[in-house]
C-alpha cells in the first residue's frame, strides 16, 4: 500500500457526501481510505455506509479532538505514506495520480511531501491560493506548507512520534518542527486540495500555539520566539481590521 487517506469526523453530515465522492472516484490498488468518526450523531454514519465498499476502515467513537483522531488512524494505517484530509475539503479530480507518480521519483531519504491547496468561500468559490515548500528555517516564520493533502512518510511517525494532544489547532506544525532542519522534504507545484475559509487556524488561539511551539519544540530564544509573535499577531489583526472595513488581504 502506497497512500493511506485519513479523514476524521464529528457531524459531517454536510460535507461529508462531497468530500468522499472527489477521494473514492480516484481510489485504486496503491490508496486506501480510513474514517475515524468521533461518535457523531448526525447522518454521517448513513453517508460512511453508503461508501463502505470504499472504505478501508471506520471506527465510531469518543475522541479527544482531531489529532486524537488522527493518531488513531495513523495506527489503524497500511501505507507508506499518510494524508489527512478535513470532512470539509475537496479533493482536486486526478491528485492522487499526480501524487503517486511524484513519489516514484524521490528517494526513501525525504519524508514529506507538499503541494498547494485553494481556499474557497461557503459557495465554493476559490479566494487564494497558499502552499511551498518546507524549509528550515524560513518554516519557524509560520505553517509554510498546505498540511490538508500532504502526504507524510510513515518513518516520520516512528521517529518522532505521534500528534500532541496538548495542541488543539496546530500540532500538525509541531510535529514537522521536532526534526528542525533534519527534515527532508519535497513540494509539487500542484493544486491538490480545495479548503474552505473560516477553519480554527485563522484565530488568535491559533497563534498563542504558534508562539508555544517556538519555545517549546523549536527552541529558538525567547526574544525571537516573542518577536515572531508579535509580528504574526499584528499580521492578523490587521487583516481582520481590513476585512471589516471591505478590504480583503491575504498573508
Amino acid at each position: 500500500m502506497k497512500i493511506s487517506i485519513i479523514i476524521a469526523t464529528f457531524n459531517a453530515g454536510k460535507t461529508l457526501h462531497r468530500c468522499l465522492n472527489r477521494i473514492t472516484s480516484q481510489l485504486n490498488q496503491e490508496t486506501e481510505l480510513i474514517i475515524i468518526d468521533g461518535g457523531s450523531t448526525d447522518n454521517t454514519h448513513d453517508i460512511i455506509k453508503s461508501y463502505s465498499s470504499k472504505v478501508n476502515y471506520f471506527i465510531s467513537e469518543p475522541d479527544k479532538g482531531i489529532y486524537d483522531a488522527w493518531n488513531k488512524g495513523i495506527k489503524a494505517s497500511q501505507g507508506e505514506w499518510i494524508m489527512f484530509l478535513g470532512a470539509d475539503d475537496l479533493l482536486k479530480p486526478n491528485a492522487l495520480s499526480m501524487y503517486l507518480n511524484k513519489l516514484r521519483s524521490i528517494t526513501d531519504t525525504y519524508q514529506l511531501v507538499s503541494s498547494k491547496r485553494t481556499m474557497v468561500n461557503i459557495n465554493g468559490k476559490p479566494i487564494y491560493t497558499v502552499g511551498s515548500c518546507w524549509q528550515w528555517p524560513q518554516c519557524i516564520k509560520g505553517m509554510p506548507i498546505s498540511h490538508p493533502g500532504a502526504l507524510h512518510r510513515r518513518t516520520l511517525f516512528n521517529e518522532v512520534g505521534l500528534y500532541s494532544l496538548k495542541y488543539r489547532i496546530c500540532s500538525d506544525y509541531e510535529l514537522l518542527l521536532r526534526k528542525k532542519d533534519k527534515l527532508k522534504a519535497d513540494f509539487m507545484d500542484e493544486i491538490t486540495v480545495d479548503m474552505q475559509t473560516g477553519g480554527m487556524s485563522d484565530s488568535y488561539t491559533a497563534i498563542r500555539e504558534y508562539y508555544q511551539i517556538l519555545m517549546y519544540t523549536a527552541h529558538i530564544s525567547s526574544f525571537e520566539a516573542l518577536f515572531r509573535y508579535s509580528v504574526m499577531l499584528v499580521k492578523y489583526t490587521a487583516k481582520h481590521l481590513l476585512k471589516k472595513i471591505g478590504i480583503k488581504h491575504h498573508t
